[in-house]
C-alpha cells in the first residue's frame, strides 16, 4: 500500500510533517515552565485563608449543604429527644444507615461475632470511651460492641476522615458521637472531652487509634484511671506511645497492643494500604500511574502495600528505609532503595509511610519540582513539615477538597494532599472487608481485657494470644468458601501441636 508523504505529496514511506517534528530538549523545557506570578495573582489566595477554609474541608462529600455553622454551635436533637452528641447535621442520619447496611455485609467476622456472643453478653457493664476514624465500618463495631453489652461514646482520631452521614446515623440510634469531617484543632480536642468528661459515667475502657485520647486521660482525668480496666490501640504511633509510658513506668493499667497482631498488620496495614493508596491519589488528583517516578518513604506493612500496588500501574517505584532488613526486603521485590535527597528533584510523588517525624523536610519540599505530588499514609500528620509551609512568602490555594497547591515566589507549586494528614480515610475510603479483621481483633482485645481475672495483665503492653488471631483469621475464611485442612492425630503428634492450633510459634513470622 502507497503511504502519503506529507511533504512532497508523492507515494513513499509515511513522512512527518515539520510541525510535528519533536524537539524533546525545547519541549521538556516548555512543560516544565512554570506559571507567572501574574497569571496566578487573582486566582490565589493568601496563606491564613488557605486550607482552613471550611466551605471546601469541612463538608462530607454527601452534604451539599452551605450552611457553615459550627456543629458546636447547633442545637440538634434526635427523634428520641437526646441531644447528647455533636455531628454536622443529624438529618443526614438516614443516608449513613444505609452506608452501615452496605458495610456489614463486607464484614462477616463481625456480624457472627455479634451472632454468637449476643445471648452471653461479654461486654454487659463495660463503658467503652473511643477514638478512632469514624466511618460506617467504624460504626458496625460500634453497634456490635453495644450488642454485646457495651455502653459506648465516641470521638474522632482524624479530624479529615469522619463520614458525617455516618456519624448522624450513630447519633440517631442514640450514640454520643462526638465528630464531624474538617474540624479545627480546638474542635478535634473539645470532641475528645465531651466524650471523656460527662456527668454520671465513668468509662471503663479505652479504643484508641493513635493516643491522643489516652493522652487526653493522662493529662486532664488521670484520676479515671482507677476505674479503667485497659487500653486497645491499634495504631503505630499510639502503641509507640504505650511503649513509651510503660518503660517510663508511667502506664497505670493494661494494654493491648492490637496494631502488632497478626491480623492488624498483616492484613489491615498492607492489604488495605494496596488498594487505598491509588483510590486516594486517583480521587485527588485524577492522575495516571504508569511511568510516574514515585519515593515511597518507609518499607514497612503499609509502605511495602503501597510500593506493589504503584509498581503494579507501571510506576517507577523508589524507597527510602532506615532498617537494614526492611531495606533488604525492598531490593529484593525489586525496588531501588535510595536516600530522599538523592531523588526529590526527579521523583513526581513523595509518599511517606513511617510513622516518624520530619520525615519530609522544608528542604526537601523546596528542591521539588514544579507540580510534586505530597502525601501521608502513616497515622500522624508529623511526617511532612507541613508547618514550615504556613509561612509569608507560600501561597496556598485551595483546589478542591483536601487538594491544596502550595506555590513558591518563583510560580512552582507543589500538590499537598490532606494537609500532610493519612490519605487514604481523609481522601478516599478504604476496602471494608479488611477493617472488618481489625474491628474483630479489637472487639476480642476489649472483651479480653474486660474479663480478664485481676492479675492476669499487668500495668504493661500485650499482643493478643495467638488462638485468638486464628480465629479472627476463621471467621472470614467462609466468605470465600475456603476449606481449612485438619490434622491428623499422627501428623499433630509429629508436630507437637494441639489439632484446634494455635498453629505457629509466638515468634513465627508470617
Amino acid at each position: 500500500m502507497e503511504k502519503w508523504d506529507g511533504n512532497a505529496g508523492t507515494p513513499s514511506a509515511f513522512a512527518v510533517p515539520d510541525w510535528m517534528q519533536i524537539q524533546f530538549a525545547d519541549q521538556k523545557q516548555e512543560f516544565n515552565k512554570r506559571p507567572t506570578k501574574i497569571g496566578r495573582r487573582s486566582l490565589s489566595r493568601s496563606i491564613s485563608q488557605s486550607s482552613t477554609d471550611s466551605y471546601s474541608s469541612a463538608a462530607s462529600y454527601t452534604d451539599s449543604s452551605d450552611d457553615e455553622t459550627s456543629p458546636r454551635d447547633k442545637q440538634q436533637k434526635n427523634s428520641k429527644g437526646s441531644s447528647d452528641f455533636c455531628v454536622k447535621n443529624i438529618k443526614q442520619a438516614e443516608f449513613g444507615r444505609r452506608e452501615i447496611e452496605i458495610a456489614e455485609q463486607e464484614m462477616p467476622a463481625l456480624m457472627a461475632l455479634r451472632k454468637r456472643a449476643q445471648g452471653e453478653k461479654p461486654l454487659a457493664g463495660a463503658k467503652i470511651v473511643g477514638c478512632t476514624h469514624i466511618t460506617a465500618q467504624t460504626a458496625v463495631l460500634m453497634e456490635t460492641l453495644s450488642a454485646l453489652g457495651a455502653q459506648c461514646r465516641w470521638a474522632a482520631c482524624n479530624i479529615y476522615s469522619t463520614l458525617n452521614e455516618v456519624a448522624a446515623a450513630l447519633a440517631e440510634s442514640g450514640f454520643p458521637v462526638f465528630a464531624w469531617k474538617g474540624e479545627s484543632e480546638d474542635d478535634f480536642w473539645w470532641c475528645i472531652d465531651r466524650c471523656v468528661n460527662v456527668e454520671g459515667w465513668q468509662p471503663n475502657m479505652i479504643l484508641d487509634d493513635g493516643g491522643d485520647l489516652t493522652h487526653w486521660i493522662y493529662k486532664k482525668y488521670p484520676n479515671m484511671f482507677k476505674k479503667i480496666k485497659g487500653i486497645v490501640e491499634e495504631s503505630v504511633t499510639g502503641v509507640h506511645r504505650l511503649y513509651q509510658l510503660s518503660k517510663a513506668g508511667k502506664l497505670c493499667v493494661p494494654a493491648m497492643n492490637v496494631n502488632d497482631s497478626v491480623t492488624k498488620q498483616k492484613f489491615d496495614n498492607l492489604y488495605c494500604c494496596r488498594e487505598s493508596i491509588l483510590d486516594g491519589l486517583k480521587r485527588t488528583t485524577d492522575m495516571m500511574f504508569g511511568g510516574k517516578q514515585v519515593v515511597v518513604c518507609g518499607y514497612g506493612e503499609v509502605g511495602k502495600g503501597c510500593c506493589a500496588a504503584l509498581k503494579a500501574m507501571g510506576s517507577i517505584v523508589y524507597v527510602t528505609e532506615i532498617d537494614p532488613i526492611c531495606a533488604l526486603q525492598a531490593c529484593m521485590d525489586g525496588f531501588r532503595l535510595v536516600k530522599l535527597n538523592e531523588v526529590i528533584r526527579q521523583v513526581d510523588i513523595v509518599i511517606t509511610c513511617t510513622g516518624n517525624k520530619n520525615v519530609v523536610t522544608r528542604e526537601h519540599l523546596d528542591r521539588m519540582k514544579n507540580s510534586c505530588i505530597v502525601c501521608n499514609m502513616g497515622h500522624s500528620n508529623t511526617e511532612i513539615d507541613v508547618a514550615s509551609l504556613r509561612t509569608p512568602e507560600l501561597t496556598w490555594e485551595r483546589v478542591r477538597s483536601q487538594v491544596d497547591h502550595v506555590i513558591w515566589p518563583d510560580g512552582k507549586r507543589i500538590v499537598l494532599l490532606a494537609e500532610g494528614r493519612l490519605l487514604n480515610l481523609s481522601c478516599s475510603t478504604v476496602p471494608t472487608f479488611v477493617l472488618s479483621i481489625t474491628a474483630t481483633t479489637q472487639a476480642l482485645a476489649l472483651i479480653e481485657l474486660y474479663n480478664a481475672p485481676e492479675g492476669r495483665y499487668k500495668q504493661d503492653v500485650y499482643l493478643l494470644p495467638k488462638k485468638m488471631d486464628e480465629y479472627v483469621a476463621s471467621l472470614h475464611l467462609p466468605t470465600f468458601d475456603a476449606h481449612l485442612t485438619e490434622l491428623t492425630d499422627e501428623q499433630a503428634k509429629y508436630l507437637g501441636l494441639n489439632k484446634n492450633g494455635p498453629f505457629k510459634p509466638n515468634y513465627y513470622r508470617y
